[in-house]
């Protein structure tokens, strides 16, 4: 299907088919609406910055904030503000006063320059963080495929660990680059690790995700799949994947484990073991030998930010050094090696 969201969301979304309105599909919020929502439950704004003169502006509210998939994402998600850049009224901001520059037709408010900057131009859509410590500009018409791996960056925290570039490039390669060549990697089942383990013993990285969680198929279809990291997991590690909604109960350790609510969710009870109960998406657990979980990553990692976390504990220079000091000798040896 065109639209990677719906294949992969793990909410159903139901939208009732209505007349275009000039306000597409979004249930847009004012500035104070969205602001007194987040206090009782925090999520992140999606600020829709147009002017009425744009006609771009008015084609993506026709367009992508029509489209069922992306509306019913942002409904759900965000809090949806669409902000006039030139509106002559006064508005509060997380504690600030913005005010209109002059009551001249088409001048720009105050907060349309915090947003923007000198960079003046519309449509713009600005994403900003539940705690609204960090925000992500992206001007220019937005279609369906450039607003996807915007949407999920924000929602699932991805921001934290990798630059938008990045993700945005390894979300193309997951979803829409048939081209890309993803190498071939060895997985196995919990059954298989306990009896390889007897007779050759390996550091285990156990790879959570599901089925809600878009950064989890990307970092499974592109950073373990990268050359480098497929090949360095497949000597040195035995990889499970482990569905965190799955429904099969599974022995490990001599314990079993089957899926139960917690917080609000059913989860298998599996991944909140050997994440010490930790578990956040998408997840990795690295387990030693005698498979007890030894550092849990939780994050969003591209391949260059995983190969030397793998090399700090497949080398077990974890028990020689701190993460700190391995780092700093990691990036030595790296430069020597780039410079010769």
């Amino acid at each position: 299907m065109r639209y990677i969201i719906l294949v992969f969301i793990g909410f159903i979304f139901h939208i009732h088919v209505l007349a275009q309105s000039e306000d597409g599909l979004v249930k847009w919020l004012s500035f104070k609406q969205a602001q007194e929502l987040n206090k009782t439950q925090p999520k992140p704004l999606l600020i829709d910055v147009y002017t009425d003169w744009c006609g771009w502006c008015k084609h993506m509210i026709k367009t992508t904030y029509s489209n069922p998939n992306i509306a019913g994402y942002v409904n759900q998600y965000y809090y949806p503000i669409k902000f006039n850049a030139e509106t002559k009224d006064t508005i509060e901001y997380f504690g600030e006063i913005y005010k209109p520059t002059s009551v001249a037709p088409k001048t720009p408010h105050e907060l349309a320059i915090k947003f923007l900057g000198s960079g003046l131009s519309y449509p713009s859509t600005v994403f900003v963080s539940s705690n609204h410590d960090f925000n992500l500009l992206s001007q220019g018409f937005l279609d369906e495929r450039k607003i996807e791996p915007l949407l999920v960056y924000m929602v699932e925290n991805t921001f934290k660990s990798i630059a938008y570039e990045q993700f945005s490039s390894q979300f193309n390669r997951t979803f829409y680059d048939t081209g890309f060549v993803k190498q071939n990697i060895k997985t196995y089942t919990i059954k298989e690790i306990e009896k390889l383990q007897k007779n050759k013993p390996k550091k285990v990285l156990i790879n959570i995700f599901a089925s809600f969680c878009h950064s989890c198929k990307v970092q499974s279809a592109t950073t373990l799949k990268d050359t480098a990291i497929a090949n360095y997991i497949n000597k040195h590690f035995y990889l499970i994947n482990l569905d965190a909604e799955g429904n099969d109960t599974l022995t490990f350790k001599g314990e079993h484990y089957t899926k139960e609510l917690s917080t609000g969710y059913a989860l298998h009870t599996l991944a909140l073991k050997v994440t010490n109960n930790q578990l956040q998406f998408p997840s990795m657990a690295v387990l030693d030998e005698q498979l007890n979980t030894v550092d849990v990553l939780n994050a969003f990692l591209s391949p260059d930010a995983l190969l030397p976390i793998l090399k700090y504990y497949a080398e077990n220079k974890f028990k020689e050094m701190n993460w700190t000091d391995y780092m700093k000798l990691y990036n030595e040896q790296k430069k020597e090696t780039l410079s010769k």
